[in-house]
C-alpha cells in the first residue's frame, strides 16, 4: 500500500499550536508536517537512549 497515514486527532492548546504554525512557516512545512517532523526526532531520541522499538505485525 502507498503512504497511507493514519488520521489522528491531537488537542493542544491554541498558543503552542500558534508557535507550531511560525516554526513550521520557516521550515517551509505545513504544521502538520512540523508536528509529525517534530514526532519522528522524539521518537530517535528515545530509541537512542533506550533501544529500537520493536513494532510487530502489519496491522498498526
Amino acid at each position: 500500500m502507498g503512504n497511507y497515514y493514519t488520521p489522528f486527532s491531537l488537542r493542544i492548546s491554541e498558543e503552542l499550536l500558534a508557535k507550531i504554525k511560525v516554526i513550521a512557516v520557516r521550515n517551509k512545512r505545513s504544521a502538520n508536517k512540523e508536528m509529525e517532523y517534530a514526532l519522528e526526532k522524539y521518537v530517535e531520541g528515545f530509541e537512542e537512549r533506550h533501544g529500537e522499538i520493536k513494532i510487530e505485525g502489519d496491522d498498526l
